[in-house]
């Protein structure tokens, strides 16, 4: 049956309910570990540029593997992908709690970069799959809006935990992975809409064919802004740019990154449907700009006051973005859901932007400062925007 036929016009399939619960209890560990890793990072005697390659060591190794996790998952299906990716960074997550120098810290956080993208690919083909086409932004704004929900208590509760010890956030967050692995194998094992599927006549976009697409490399593009900012920059020089620049302890820096998810979290469901009834293109080039003045604005703040205010903006940016071009992604590749490759390279885009924004952003803060480094992120979603601007709409001209 037909996740359209089964779920009727207006609700959604209990599975994708089932990922809203899952991304939740990833995000809260996530959230746990974000203002322990820099700290921990530079404990080992390094600066801002190595701390944050912790940071691009994690995406990067997301984004090797992002082509093997889309393989994987077109040929074992979305569910077992699903499961073994969770549990990949629990045992990676786990394993940094015991680091011993810098460079085990970076191998083992970079090691988990493989499960995550399984994780991550495998959660959006079954989103794609399962969405009803005319409910897609619906759905990607409750499942991101439980990832924030999860990132609004975890960087509290990690900033707390950090005056415990910093290995006590990476034994936190490893063992709410290995409880999500197994919420996703109980309540997905006897699922027959989250079966992989065995119809091989119906056609799967290809990565060549999506890239002739120009709303394909809007969205590219627009993801790899957003990767920069929101899972590089934002996590990497956030806490540094606290502990610095404004003098204050890392419970500040989870609390930027707690009042960031709070921004994103307000504006999720309200622009998820929204996305459904006026478009993808609307919200997404919304998104960027508010996302564009946020970014830029973290680097020129002097107090905590301020500080707060661009960091809610920032998120507000981002959680007017991320349903309408996840939506737009699932428009292109069809209700078939065969385009895990096509997904695992929208992701990409993403992870690439998470490598080279710590990176660059982590120079330009060591060599010139940070209004600089939060400037440069800022310009990269207004590039996105020039790029949506000659992009067209991808929303289903029909509702059903």
């Amino acid at each position: 049956m037909a996740p359209e036929a089964e779920s009727g016009t207006g609700s959604l399939p209990k599975e994708i309910w089932i990922l809203v619960i899952g991304s939740f209890i990833v995000a809260v560990g996530m959230g746990i570990v974000a203002p322990a890793l820099p700290t921990f990072a530079a404990s080992f005697d390094v600066g801002v540029t190595a701390a944050s390659l912790v940071i691009s060591g994690f995406a990067f190794m997301r984004l090797a593997f992002a082509p093997v996790s889309g393989r994987l998952v077109s040929w074992f299906g979305e569910r077992p992908i699903y499961v073994w990716g969770i549990t990949i960074v629990g045992i990676s997550t786990t394993a940094c709690a015991f680091a011993g120098s810098y460079w085990q810290l970076l191998i083992f956080r970079g090691l988990g970069g493989t499960g995550s993208t399984m994780f991550t690919v495998s959660a959006l083909a079954l989103l794609v799959r399962l969405a009803p086409p005319h409910l897609r932004g619906r759905a990607s704004g409750l499942w991101a809006t439980s990832f924030l929900l999860g990132n609004i208590s975890g960087p509290i509760i990690g900033g707390l935990m950090v005056g415990l010890g910093l290995r006590v956030p990476f034994l936190t967050y490893g063992a709410a992975l290995f409880v999500a692995a197994f919420v996703g194998w109980a309540l997905l094992r006897n699922s027959t809409l989250a079966a992989p599927q065995r119809d091989d006549t119906a056609p799967a976009l290809t990565v060549p064919g999506a890239l002739r697409m120009r709303s394909y490399r809007a969205a590219m593009l627009s993801n790899f802004a957003n990767g920069w900012a929101v899972h590089g920059v934002r996590i990497a020089l956030v806490p540094l740019f606290v502990a610095e620049v404004l003098r204050a302890d890392q419970a500040l820096a989870g609390a930027a990154l707690s009042v960031f998810a709070a921004g994103n979290a307000l504006v999720l469901l309200v622009s998820g449907r929204l996305t459904d009834r006026i478009g993808r293109k609307p919200l997404v080039l919304t998104g960027l700009l508010v996302s564009a003045v946020g970014s830029a604005s973290l680097g020129f703040t002097g107090s905590v006051g301020w500080f707060l205010v661009a960091s809610a903006v920032a998120g507000m940016g981002a959680g007017m973005l991320n349903p309408a071009q996840n939506a737009a992604v699932a428009d292109l590749i069809g209700s078939q859901g065969k385009g895990g490759p096509v997904l695992a390279a929208f992701q990409m885009a993403s992870d690439l932007g998470a490598i080279l924004g710590p990176l660059v952003a982590g120079l330009l803060a060591d060599s010139v400062s940070y209004g600089a480094a939060f400037g440069v992120t800022g310009l990269t979603a207004v590039l996105a925007m020039l790029v949506w601007a000659g992009a067209p709409e991808t929303r289903p001209a029909r509702q059903v």
